[in-house]
Order: C-alpha cells, then structure tokens, then sequence
C-alpha cells in the first residue's frame, strides 16, 4: 500500500465527486433541470431512455452559455452564480458549486450544446472530465442550451451495479421532475421516456391553473380534498396546499417541502406539519401536503448537503412554531361549508345502509322547547365544575326551527335535520343533497373544541410537587435544560439542576398529576436534541381532554329530537375541525343529489 501523499489525478477527483453529485440518474437530472432554471428558462424538456441509464436530454429556452465559457463549464468549481462568501450567505440559484457538469462528464460521454443571447448560432463541446478538451465547434441550435448525458457509469462499473431496475430508476427520476415542477408554476415542464409522454404542463401563471398543475402531479384527488392558505408573519411566508384527513396515508411520500423556490426534504417541515395535524389524523397516519416557505436567504444555509436537498435553518426553533400555528389555523377554520364535503364513495351497500328506517323515536313530532332539552338529556351538561368550564356542556340555542322548512335553497351549510337513523346517526337535509353526521364523533369534537379553548384561557394550572421527580441525565441533556428553562416552565414544568448529572423537577401541569413524569422530561429532552422544540406536555393534556370529551360525549342509541339534532348540526358549523373526531374519523359525509340519481339510476 502506497502511504505517501500524492496529488489525485483530475479525473479521479471528478469521478470522486460524482459518486456525491450523480447518486443515479435522477440526480443527474435534478442537476441539468437547476441549471435551467438558473438560466431563466420557461420551456424545459426531459428526453430519457432505459430509466436514463442509455440517454439524459435536457433542453431549455433559457439565456444559454456564451461560446467562450463552454469549457469552463465542464471545469469544477467554476460557476457564474457565486463569487465570494458573501454571495453564498444569500445564494438565491439552485445551483452554485459548479460541481454537476464535470462530475456527469468524468462518468459519462457528455455533450452540452447551447446558444446565448446575442449569438447568431449555437456551440459544442464535449467532455470526459479531463482538464484537456476540445475546443467548442458551431452547431445549429435555438436561444437555450441542451445537455445529452449517454451511457451514465459507462466507465464506473461498480457504480453501474448499484442502481436498479429501470422501472425503479425512472421512477425516481419522474419523482425529481414532479418536484422541481412543483417549485416552478411559471416554467412549462415535459417529460418523455423512450420516446413517450409522461406529462407535458404548460407554464401557470394564474391560481386556478396553479391548482390544475397540483392536481396532475399530486392527483386530482388531492386538489380537491383540501384546502389553500397563505400566511404570513415576522418577514416569514408560508403557502401552500394542505389535504384533508381524507387525503392522509400511510407514508410520508405525499409531503412536498419548497424553501424559497428549493424542493428540499427537511426533519425541521415536516415535524411541524405532522404535529399541527396531531389533532385529526387517524393513529398514526400521514398528512398530505403541498407547502412553500419563503424567507430571507440569510436565516438559511442551502450549503448544507452535497445534493443541496437539505438546508439548515439559523432559527429552527422559532420557524418549526411558524409553520405549526400557520398550519394549524388553516386547519381549524375548514369548517361545513368553507372545504370540500367529506364525501363517500357512492354504492349500493352504502345506500343501503343510508336508506334503512329511520328511528322511530325520532321521527318529526311534537318538537320541545329548549328548557325541555335540558331536562331530559345530559348532552351538553357541565364537563368540569370551573368557572372556566361551566359553559362548556351548555346546549346551544338551535339557529334552525324544529320542523324542516319547504324551501332549502337558503339552508345553513349541513342544513336542516330529517330524523335519527338506529340511534346512531343524524340524516339531514341541505342543499347539496343528504348530509350524515356521526353524532356522538361530532359532539365529541365539540366538546373538545371547548375544552381546550377553556385551557388557553385559563392558562395551565400548574402544581408544586411535595417530593421533587429526580432523573438522571447526560451532558447533553443538561445543555437542552439549561438552554430551554422558558420552553420548559411555559409547559408548566419547574426543572432544577441538582449537579451535573441530576435534574429535579418541582412543578407539574395540575392535568398531568399521577402520569410518567420522569418520561414525559425524557421525551421532551429528546424532542429538544432532534428539534429544539417540543410540545410533549402540551400533547398529554390535550390528550387527558380528548378523553373528557370522548367520555361526556352523547353516546349512540340515544334518542334526540329535532330540536337537539339541529343544535348539533349548528354547533358543527361554528366549531373549528369539526369534520373530525378527536381520533381523526370523520363526522359527517355529503351524498350529493347527483350521486343519489346515480344510486337510482336517474337519467339513464
């Protein structure tokens, strides 16, 4: 073995630095798509073949390379986008390292073509990743640039045995192309593989054409299962697309994360995302979301990762409860009759069910008064003696009469109730068509909503512990304790450092008495290590109210009136995420008059 120090040869170094730049194919075509984008292109085409293993072609209408800069490009660390530090604490391009065109070269046979502004023809050159090339030659080309990678790893075997089959690589690159399509509305985007179209998205300038791209890159059924919102805040925006528990999956693989125009995958977005969910997602499910975040270009380090697909946040901290309040007020205000219905899939078994005998116990009769409701039901009874409590349980005074009007057309949003089904669910009538509302899942969320707004304005009550909890921790932990005491006593924590190994905690949220506390300090320590933040004790008492209101919650095969179905059905208007229980199933679904002239064959 050779131990002295030598200098590595310039195609090695290359070869070396593709195996961080050109992981596979789709990396190599993020790269070339960047660099259009740089360019200020609004046409770019993708051309691959055998999941572009054979053949990369990426064509653009960008301002293209001037003749004299050709080689350069295929030099590394040559770049028109950065020229000092100061550029690269507010780098604004995709790319800047100029690493991407030498390293594809030095593992493949690469040829860029391109004419620039002001040129009367276009010009080639090719590249091995040498510093010896030939000079460029004239080629027939329009305004844009062209890039033709053929035979990728040709001469990196081992390289060439990692990657799969070519299903598998072309997935990963119309994945790499959806995103960046994601991150551009105003650039026209086409992708083809053997000579077939994948999609072809025309440049969207307006909102509505914005929502068409999403849904031919996402799925139409996502578009319209959720909802827009744009906010800002502190020199912070964020906007985007979020989807409806009916959109969640098993997998995080429909999470789009955009940082000033970057697709980037990011622990810091996506922790945010999942917690401002945590309130209406099913077990352990997965929120679907589209979501851009824009902020100065010096509170973020793009310079993070060899792929630029990670960046680091200088205020991480403070930007995770961004995007989790801006979420989560999005959320709560998707309400009956501001989202798209909750709707089912239309089919015999379900109208079979929908159109079963109502409960005779509730069928319209002589309608009570709201005096009369309080006596004989317990539905909207007191949950906690408190003065902050006291009204939570109070029924509301029903909007709607106790009979269901003629004429529907100006009816509240689940409009106006028709009767009881076996003691479970509550049939309505509006607009649209026929409403079904889960009434114990419903009042569950209601009471809920109630709960936790009593909470905030009351603030936490917090109680002194006559035997302080003591665990032991590492040195670790005792930087996140001594750094985040405000984080810790705003959760209504009191935690003393013993030694320097030993931490005390003296005071508790009155909720929590009797749980793991020892456990909860845990968690959140390690919360604090991945996220610098945690919201672990605001979770276990919101999680103690989710039970209150599970428990208190009117319960199913109990009669209601007219009367008391509308107050739901009203309350459920005025309540924010009322289209979930507190365990993220729905409330309530919409069968549409089209879809019961389906059901019946109407029409046909």
């Amino acid at each position: 073995m050779n131990i002295r120090i030598q200098r590595l040869p310039p195609q090695l170094i290359s070869q070396i630095a593709a195996g961080e730049v050109v992981e596979r194919p789709a990396s190599a075509i993020k790269e070339l798509l960047e660099n259009s984008l740089d360019a200020g292109a609004t046409r770019i085409t993708v051309e691959v073949e055998q999941g572009g293993v054979r053949l990369i072609r990426v064509r653009d209408n960008g301002s293209g390379i001037p003749p004299d800069d050709l080689a350069l490009a295929l030099t590394r660390h040559a770049t028109s986008k950065i020229a000092s530090f100061d550029d690269l604490q507010h780098v604004a391009s995709l790319g800047f390292r100029g690493e991407a065109l030498p390293s594809m070269a030095a593992v493949s046979r690469l040829t860029l073509t391109s004419r620039a502004v002001g040129q009367d023809t276009g010009w080639r050159i090719s590249g091995d990743g040498s510093e010896t090339m030939e000079a460029p030659t004239p080629a027939p080309h329009p305004l844009g640039t062209t890039v033709e990678v053929r035979d990728l790893f040709y001469n990196v075997p081992a390289r060439r045995k990692f990657l799969r089959s070519e299903r598998t690589e072309f997935g990963h690159i119309e994945d790499g192309v959806r995103r960046l399509a994601l991150s551009r509305f105003e650039v026209g985007f086409s992708l083809w593989h053997h000579q077939k179209p994948v999609f072809d998205l025309e440049p969207a300038a307006r909102q509505e054409e914005r929502a068409q791209r999403v849904a031919e890159l996402c799925s139409r059924e996502f578009v319209a299962a959720c909802v827009f919102f744009d906010r800002k805040e502190s020199g912070l925006r964020l906007w985007g697309w979020l989807g409806l528990p009916a959109t969640s999956r098993a997998q995080a693989d429909m999470q789009y994360f955009f940082v000033n125009g970057r697709a980037v995958r990011d622990r810091v977005m996506s922790h945010a995302l999942r917690q401002a969910y945590q309130d209406i997602l099913y077990q352990d499910r997965q929120p679907a979301a589209v979501l851009y975040l824009e902020l100065d270009p010096s509170a973020v380090d793009v310079n993070a990762h060899p792929a630029k697909q990670e960046v680091r946040f200088r205020e991480s901290s403070a930007l995770h409860e961004f995007i989790r309040r801006a979420v989560q007020a999005a959320l709560a205000e998707v309400r009956p009759g501001t989202a798209p219905p909750p709707a089912p899939q239309a089919s015999e078994r379900l109208w079979s069910s929908v159109s079963s005998r109502f409960n005779s116990d509730s069928s319209p009769a002589k309608p009570a008064d709201a005096r009369q409701v309080s006596e004989r039901l317990t539905v909207y009874g007191q949950l906690h003696p408190s003065p902050e409590l006291a009204a939570i349980g109070e029924i509301a005074e029903p909007a709607a009469p106790a009979v269901v009007p003629e004429a529907v057309a100006e009816s509240p949003p689940l409009g106006y109730a028709l009767g009881q089904l076996h003691g479970v669910y509550v049939v309505a009538e509006n607009e649209a068509g026929l409403v079904v509302v889960d009434m114990h899942a419903a009042h569950e969320r209601i009471l809920y909503e109630r709960l936790k707004t009593a909470l905030v304005a009351g603030a936490i009550q917090t109680q002194t512990l006559l035997t302080p909890v003591t665990l032991t921790i590492s040195p670790q932990e005792q930087r996140q304790v001594e750094e985040h005491g405000a984080l810790f006593a705003k959760a209504g924590l009191e935690l003393t450092m013993l030694g320097p190994e030993t931490v005390a905690v003296r005071q508790i949220p009155a909720l929590l008495a009797g749980s793991n506390i020892v456990g909860l300090v845990r968690d959140m320590l390690a919360d604090l290590a991945a996220h610098e933040t945690s919201d672990r004790t605001e979770t276990a008492i919101l999680a103690l109210l989710a039970s209150l209101a599970c428990h208190e919650a009117v319960r199913a095969h109990r009669p209601l009136n007219l009367l008391e179905m509308n107050a739901l059905l009203r309350d459920m208007e005025h309540t924010d995420r009322s289209g979930q229980c507190n365990h993220g199933r729905p409330t309530w679904i919409q069968l549409t008059l089209d879809e019961l002239d389906r059901l019946f064959r109407r029409g046909r």
